[in-house]
C-alpha cells in the first residue's frame, strides 16, 4: 500500500475559530439550498485547500475522494416532504442530491482535474478522523497514477433539533461502499478494493441514532490533502 504524506488538514467547526456563543457559520453555496450538507463539504474542503495552497487554481492533478455515512439527510428529507405533500419538487433539489454535485463546485472552482470519487461507509468515523478504510482508498487513487494529491473529505450532518431518533438508512444511491464519476475532472469510478469499514477491537466508534447521524446535533466534517510519502 502507498505510504501517505499529509499536506494539509482542516476541521469544521474549527476549534481555532469557535468561541462559546460565537458559532463557526457555513457560507451559502451558489446554487445549493434546504441543506448544511453541501456548504459543509465545500467549506471544509476549501480551507484545506487555501492552507496548502493559498489561493485558486490548484496546481497539478488532484482527485477529489468524499466519504459520508449518512450523505446528505436533510436534501433527501426535503424530497420526500414534497412528494408526500403533493407539492411540486424544486429542480434543484434533485441537482444537489447527487454527492458529486458539490464536489463538481469545488473541483470547477480550485481547477481540480484528477478523478472524483464519493462513497457511503458503513458507518460514520469518530469525529475529526477519515477513516483508514477511506486513506487506504486515496492512496489507490495517487498509486494508480492518476492524481498527483488527494482532497479527502469526511462529512456527516448532525440530528436536527426535535428529529425522532428512529432508525433510517441513508438517501437512494449513497448504499455502502456506493462508488459514483462526475463530469468533473476525470469522469470514471474506479474498483479501489473494499471501501466499507470493519469493526475492530477496541474501535472507539461514538453511539449513533441513524445511520451516518452526529447525535450531538452538530454538523461536523474534515479534510486532508495527501500525496504519496
Amino acid at each position: 500500500m502507498t505510504a501517505l504524506r499529509i499536506l494539509a488538514e482542516a476541521h469544521w467547526p474549527d476549534p481555532d475559530r469557535t468561541a462559546p456563543g460565537r458559532p463557526d457559520p457555513l457560507p451559502p453555496v451558489p446554487g445549493f439550498s434546504a441543506s448544511t450538507f453541501n456548504p459543509l463539504v465545500a467549506e471544509t474542503a476549501e480551507r484545506c485547500l487555501r492552507a496548502h495552497h493559498g489561493t485558486a487554481p490548484a496546481p497539478g492533478r488532484t482527485a477529489l475522494l468524499l466519504a459520508s455515512a449518512g450523505g446528505d439527510r436533510a436534501t433527501a428529507r426535503a424530497i420526500d416532504e414534497a412528494a408526500a405533500s403533493g407539492r411540486r419538487v424544486p429542480p434543484l433539489l434533485f441537482f444537489q442530491s447527487n454527492p458529486n454535485a458539490v464536489l463538481g463546485h469545488i473541483a470547477a472552482r480550485w481547477g481540480l482535474t484528477g478523478p472524483v470519487v464519493a462513497i457511503s461507509p458503513a458507518e460514520p468515523p469518530p469525529a475529526g478522523q477519515v477513516p483508514q478504510d477511506v486513506l487506504d482508498l486515496a492512496a489507490l487513487l495517487l498509486a494508480d497514477g492518476d492524481a498527483d494529491h488527494v482532497l479527502v473529505i469526511a462529512a456527516e450532518q448532525g440530528e436536527p433539533a426535535g428529529e425522532p431518533a428512529t432508525g433510517t438508512s441513508p438517501e437512494p444511491g449513497a448504499g455502502t461502499g456506493a462508488r459514483t464519476g462526475t463530469g468533473t475532472g476525470t469522469d470514471r469510478a474506479r474498483d479501489a478494493g473494499p471501501t466499507t469499514p470493519t469493526d475492530r477491537a477496541g474501535t472507539d466508534r461514538p453511539p449513533t441514532d441513524r445511520a451516518g447521524t452526529d447525535p450531538s446535533g452538530t454538523d461536523r466534517a474534515v479534510a486532508v490533502l495527501v500525496t504519496a510519502g
